[in-house]
């Protein structure tokens, strides 16, 4: 209903029952939206997801199938999450019931009919009466605006829920890639551990290897056995994990990762004024200031009504049967006397204020929690380059220079065996410095957009 509908039904000093037509209808005017608010919803998680997909089903069976039938990649896995995630699905659907909360805001109270007959000694006397609730009247643009606000945050919480799963599937899909580059290494180290005791059982055998060095070898073997099968665990495990998130079952299950993990970026990404990109781009700190204009719109509703809390005016209709019909109307409220009101206005006061604090604690712990996260993927850039340009090098020049010797038979196979145990630490020491930078970059735009609390710390997973 417009304001000046009601302003100019205020100021009427006589209730017709035309006038009283005239309110149902405008209490009536509020209806639901045509998306529901997913535009917004979409729009919100499209800018901090990096990947614009549909949300919760919107892209129908044939796009998820024609997602599945390649090799995934992260954004793909978080296309799919974003529309096929059944926790993603619920908190689409909590939209729907706070826009409807704002939708019973914008409409009236059903009117009240009343109709009396009695009978005595000077005949027969009938009431007839109509009432509706005046102060859900004249408080319904403030209603209206509370659950508004309301809708909004719920808009801003089903972004967040968007934008959360977005990095909780990258985080997954990284993991699984890693696991799957790590179980095919392992399997090859295993191949080469197996070949290795042998060869020392034949020379131990031949007298040509002491039983000591024969029993390392056979130790190599016997922890890659050990070393392969959490491997091939963790692969199942982070996979399962993933395959959770994207809320895939049955023959969905059977799609394809990558071998190996995406190369490292050409640089770092400079810290710039991330704080800044924080503060305007969090939705939990977007989330906490409408908080607080909400709670200090009811703080000013509860005022209002401190005085008045049932107000209900009425078209009274009587008639006897020995007089003429009387017309009029009739005003009922509530005094006063015991309740002032004082307690709620006190309590809707603290409310306000704890408002106004949860939304300046929001923004200290987003500030801290975005200079954390640069802090863990800088570190994990730097050490991940550091594996790729310094010790994966330098350990392929050692294993070279040791088979030349090998060769030339300056140096014995327990060296050359040797070197091909340390190779395993060096490997996968580098498999998950690069995974733990693909982890730790995603942490940093979670820190930033916003998905939560703890964003800062989800590189330590």
């Amino acid at each position: 209903m417009k304001d000046t509908d009601m302003a100019r039904f205020t100021k009427s000093t006589c209730l017709t029952p035309l006038a009283l037509a005239a309110v149902l209808l405008l209490g009536g005017c509020a209806s639901f939206s045509q998306d529901g608010g997913m535009q917004t919803v979409s729009a919100l998680a499209d800018a901090r997801t990096g990947a614009p997909a549909a949300l919760a089903g919107e892209g129908g069976e044939a796009k998820l199938a024609q997602l599945l039938a390649q090799p995934l990649d992260a954004d793909s896995a978080v296309r799919i999450a974003l529309m096929n995630n059944q926790d993603m699905k619920v908190a689409l659907a909590q939209l729907g019931a706070s826009e409807a909360d704002l939708v019973q805001a914008g409409r009236l109270r059903n009117p009240g009919l009343s109709f009396g007959r009695s009978h005595g000694s000077h005949g027969n006397e009938i009431d007839r009466g109509v009432s509706f609730d005046l102060a859900g009247l004249l408080t319904m643009p403030m209603r209206v605006n509370i659950e508004r606000g309301r809708f909004e945050q719920a808009k801003l919480q089903a972004a967040s829920s968007a934008v959360q799963l977005a990095a909780d599937t990258r985080r997954a899909y990284f993991h699984a890639v890693a696991a799957v580059q790590t179980e095919a290494f392992m399997q090859r180290a295993l191949v080469s551990a197996e070949a290795g005791a042998e060869l020392a059982t034949r020379l131990q055998q031949a007298g040509n290897w002491s039983r000591l060095d024969q029993a390392r070898q056979q130790v190599f073997y016997a922890d890659a056995v050990g070393d392969l099968a959490r491997a091939r665990h963790q692969a199942t495990a982070t996979r399962e994990h993933l395959t959770r998130l994207l809320g895939l079952w049955g023959r969905q299950t059977s799609f394809t990762l990558p071998s190996r993990l995406p190369d490292l970026p050409a640089q770092a990404v400079d810290a710039g004024n991330i704080e800044a990109q924080a503060m305007e781009q969090r939705l939990d700190v977007q989330r906490a200031k409408l908080d607080a204009h909400a709670t200090a719109s009811a703080l000013g509703l509860s005022k209002v009504t401190g005085f008045v809390n049932v107000l209900d005016v009425g078209y009274t209709n009587k008639s006897t049967s020995e007089a003429p019909r009387e017309n009029g109307y009739e005003v009922s409220l509530e005094l006063p006397l015991f309740d002032w009101g004082t307690a709620r206005d006190a309590r809707a006061q603290a409310l306000y204020e704890q408002s106004l604090q949860r939304t300046a604690g929001t923004a200290v712990r987003a500030r801290s929690e975005v200079r954390e996260a640069y802090s863990s993927y800088r570190t994990a850039y730097d050490l991940a380059r550091h594996y790729r340009d310094e010790v994966v090098p330098l350990r392929k020049t050692i294993s070279h220079e040791v088979l030349l010797r090998y060769n030339g038979m300056l140096a014995s196979v327990f060296e050359l065996l040797a070197d091909a145990r340390e190779q395993v630490a060096s490997v996968n020491g580098a498999i998950e410095t690069q995974r733990d930078f693909w982890i730790a970059q995603t942490a940093l735009q979670s820190a930033i957009n916003g998905s939560g609390p703890g964003a800062a710390t989800a590189a330590k997973e």
